[in-house]
C-alpha cells in the first residue's frame, strides 16, 4: 500500500462529504486506503460515510478522542508507505496525492510534507509553512510583531513570511490540516503525542521528525482548500486557553528549563492579553449598542429631571429617583431588544416601537406603585418619551459616520454566477429561488469542455469580466462539473474581489461556503423563516420562559391532568432554565438541522408511533426548522397537554 489517508471527523458531516468526494478523485491510479475516525458525532456523519462512501475504512468512537488519539487509532491500523493526516474541512486537487507521493519518493530524507493551502475566499493561508515557536518567535507572534513585519527574517519566523510562497522550502513545522509523513519515520520517532487534545500536536510531531534526522518540506506545486477551522472559534476565550496551554506542553517537552520558564511566562501573558481582546471584541459586537443606548437614555432622564425641577420648582427625592431612572433606562433598552431594535440591519420603526412599548410598560408599572414611591408622573412621561429622540439621534450619527460598518445595510438581493453544465447549474439556481433568497441576477457560466456558451450563458474565461461588470457578490461552483483543481484555480485568480465562493456538491441541497464548519455551509432551504434566525430563537426562548412560569404557577391544578406529574414539573423547570424546550426536533434522526435544545414534544407527536417512519419524521423536522411559528409550539402544547410530562 502506497498511501493511507486519515481523516478525524467531529460534527462536520457536510464538509466531510465534500472532502471525501475530492479524495475519491485524488486516489485514482494510486494504491491507497482512506480511514475516517468519527469522534462520536451526532450530525449523521457515520451514516453518511456508510451510505455514500462504503469503500472508506470507518472507525466509530463512542467518545470524542481528540485529534491525536483519533489519528493514532487509524495510523496504527494503516498499511501505507506514507500516512496523510487530512482535515475534513479540506478539498484536495485531483493530482495532489500523486504529486506529493512522487516528491517523497524522490527525497528519501523527507520525513514530512505540507502543501500550499488557500481559505474559502481564495486567499493563501500563511500556516502552510511555519517555523518553530521558540520563546522569541512566540513573543513576536503573540504581540503582533510578526503581523506588522511578515517578511522580516527576525519577526516573521512564525509563518516564514520571508520565504516565497511558490517555491519548495525546508520548514520546521507542518500543518495538521495536511500532514504527509513517511511511515518508517513515524515508526522511528513515534506517533502524535496524546497529551495534546487539540492544537500543538502537529508542531510537536514536526519537530520530532527533524530531531529524528528527517527533513520537513513545504511543497507549493499542488493546492488544497482549507476552510481554516472556523468551528474552533478562534476569537473565543476557550480557544485562547486551549491553544496556548498546548504551547506550554510543547515547551516542557523540547526546551531547556530556563527557556520553559521564559516561554511559560510569555504564554501566561498571552492568555490574559488575548483573553482580554476576546472579551472586548465580544462586548463590542454584542453589547456596545445597548450599553451606549442605556447611557444616552440615562443621561436624557437625568437631564429631564434637572429641567423639571427647575421649571416646576420641585425638589424630588434623590433616594427614589436615583433608583427609578436607571430602572427606566434598563426597561427601555430591554424593550428595544425585544422589539428587534438591535437586529441588523437596524430599522427605524423598531426603534420607535421599542421606546413606545417600553414607555407604556413603565407608565403602567408606575401606576401600580404605592403612593410613597411615586415621585412625578409628568417626569416619567416626559423623560421616557425623551429617550426616543436620543436613540434616533444616535442612529443618525452612526449612519452619518458609517460606524459600525453596514449597520443599516439591508440585505441586498443576490447577484451571483453559477459555474456548471446547464442541467446542474439550473438545479442550483432553482435551489436558490426555492429557498426564499431574493436573487436579482444569476449568470450561468459554462465550464471548459464540450458544451458551448449559449445566448443566456458565458464561458469560464469571461467570469472575471462578468464579476466586474455585473458587480457579482457570489460565485457557486458545481462540483459535479468542475475538477477541484479548476475550482481552486478560479478561487485563487478571483481572490481580492469582494466575492463569496461556494461549492455545490452533486445531488445535494447544501452549498458549502467559508463562513463556518460548524454547520452545513449555506443551507439555503432554511432561509424562509428559519428557526436559526436570531429573532425566531429569541421569540421561542421567550415563549418557553413565559409558558414555563405560567405552568409552574398553575401546577397545583395541572398535575392532576398530567400522565406523568413529577416529570411534568421537572420538564417545566428544565425548560425554564434553558436545558430543554417545549417543542424540539424529533430525536434519533441523521438529519443535519439547526442546533436546538432537546424537546419535550416534537412536530411528529401528532402521529401514532407506528406511523413515525424516518422519511415522515425527517420531513416534519425539516418543515418545523424551515418555517418556524410560535403558534406551532402553542398548538402542539395544547393538543398534547397531558403529555407535557412525557408519553406513557
Amino acid at each position: 500500500m502506497k498511501l493511507s489517508v486519515v481523516i478525524v471527523n467531529y460534527n462536520v458531516a457536510f464538509f466531510l462529504e465534500q472532502c471525501l468526494q475530492s479524495v475519491a478523485r485524488a486516489i485514482q491510479g494510486l494504491e491507497a486506503e482512506v480511514w475516517v475516525v468519527d469522534n462520536n458525532s451526532v450530525d449523521g456523519s457515520v451514516a453518511m460515510v456508510r451510505e455514500r462512501f462504503p469503500w472508506v475504512r470507518l472507525i466509530e468512537s463512542r467518545e470524542n478522542l481528540g485529534f491525536s488519539r483519533g489519528n493514532n487509532l487509524a495510523i496504527r491500523q494503516s498499511t501505507g508507505q506514507y500516512v496523510l493526516l487530512l482535515n475534513p474541512d479540506t478539498v484536495v486537487e485531483e493530482d495532489t496525492f500523486r504529486k506529493v507521493v512522487d516528491f517523497m519518493d524522490a527525497h528519501p530524507e523527507a520525513g514530512g510534507l505540507g502543501v500550499k493551502m488557500i481559505d474559502g475566499k481564495g486567499a493563501f493561508l500563511p500556516e502552510s509553512k511555519r517555523g518553530l515557536p521558540t520563546p522569541a518567535v512566540a513573543f513576536y507572534k503573540i504581540f503582533g510583531l510578526s503581523a506588522l513585519f511578515p517578511r522580516s527574517k527576525k519577526f516573521g519566523r512564525y509563518h516564514l513570511g520571508y520565504l516565497n510562497n511558490d517555491e519548495v522550502h525546508e520548514v520546521e513545522v507542518l500543518s495538521g490540516a495536511f500532514m504527509l509523513m513517511r511511515k518508517e519515520a513515524l515508526d522511528k520517532v513515534g506517533l502524535l503525542d496524546e497529551d495534546f487534545f487539540m492544537y500543538g500536536e502537529d508542531i510537536d510531531l514536526s519537530w520530532r521528525l527533524i530531531l529524528g534526522g528527517y527533513k520537513n518540506y513545504y511543497y507549493p506545486h499542488t493546492r488544497i482548500i482549507h476552510y481554516k477551522g472556523e468551528s474552533t472559534k478562534k476569537s473565543s476565550i476557550n480557544y485562547v486557553f486551549v491553544f496556548y496551554r498546548a504551547m506550554v506542553i510543547f515547551a516542557r517537552k523540547h526546551f531547556s528549563e530556563r527557556n520553559v520558564k521564559t516561554f511559560s511566562f510569555l504564554i501566561n501573558m498571552a492568555i490574559y492579553f488575548r483573553a482580554s481582546l476576546a472579551i472586548l471584541n465580544r462586548f463590542a459586537q454584542r453589547a456596545a449598542l445597548p450599553v451606549i443606548d442605556a447611557l444616552a437614555i440615562l443621561g436624557v432622564l437625568f437631564l429631564s429631571k434637572a429641567m423639571y425641577q427647575e421649571l416646576a420648582h420641585i425638589d424630588l427625592s434623590d433616594s427614589i429617583v436615583n433608583i427609578a431612572l436607571p430602572a427606566y433606562a434598563l426597561l427601555l433598552v430591554m424593550s428595544l431588544y425585544l422589539s428587534s431594535a438591535y437586529e441588523r440591519p437596524l430599522k427605524w420603526l423598531n426603534l420607535v416601537k421599542g421606546v413606545l412599548v417600553g414607555s407604556a410598560i413603565i407608565l403602567l408599572a408606575y401606576s401600580l406603585l404605592p403612593e410613597t414611591l411615586r415621585f412625578s408622573r409628568a417626569l416619567t412621561v416626559v423623560g421616557t418619551l425623551s429617550a426616543l429622540p436620543a436613540v434616533l439621534l444616535l442612529r443618525g450619527i452612526y449612519q452619518m459616520l458609517g460606524i459600525p460598518k453596514n449597520l443599516f445595510a439591508a440585505r441586498r438581493a443576490l447577484r451571483c454566477a453559477v459555474v456548471g453544465l446547464h442541467d446542474e447549474a439550473e438545479r442550483v439556481s432553482n435551489l436558490l429561488q426555492q429557498s426564499g433568497q431574493e436573487v436579482e441576477l444569476t449568470i450561468h457560466v459554462q465550464p471548459s469542455g464540450d458544451e458551448r456558451p449559449t445566448a443566456s450563458s458565458i464561458s469560464l474565461s469571461q467570469l472575471h469580466t462578468a464579476v466586474e461588470v455585473h458587480k457579482l457578490q457570489m460565485v457557486i461552483f458545481c462540483a459535479r462539473d468542475l475538477s477541484a483543481q479548476e475550482i481552486i484555480s478560479n478561487m485563487a485568480s478571483l481572490h481580492g474581489e469582494e466575492l463569496e465562493f461556494k461549492i455545490a456538491p452533486p445531488e445535494s441541497l447544501y452549498i458549502i461556503g467559508s463562513k463556518s464548519v460548524e454547520g452545513p455551509g449555506e443551507l439555503f432551504v432554511f432561509e424562509v423563516n428559519s428557526i436559526s434566525k436570531n429573532a425566531n430563537r429569541r421569540n421561542k426562548r421567550l415563549f418557553d420562559v413565559a409558558s414555563s412560569i405560567l405552568l409552574l404557577l398553575l401546577s397545583p391544578l395541572l398535575i392532576w391532568v398530567q400522565r406523568k406529574p413529577i416529570q411534568f414539573l421537572k420538564n417545566a423547570w428544565l425548560v425554564l432554565i434553558g436545558r430543554k424546550t417545549w417543542v424540539g426536533f424529533y430525536p434519533e434522526t441523521d438529519q443535519k438541522l439547526p442546533p436546538l435544545r432537546p424537546g419535550v414534544l416534537s412536530p411528529a407527536h401528532h402521529l401514532q408511533p407506528s406511523s413515525r417512519s424516518s422519511e415522515t419524521i425527517g420531513r416534519l423536522n425539516l418543515v418545523y426548522a424551515k418555517d418556524y411559528r410560535i403558534k406551532t409550539d402553542l398548538r402542539l402544547m395544547t393538543s398534547h397537554f397531558r403529555k407535557l410530562g412525557g408519553e406513557k
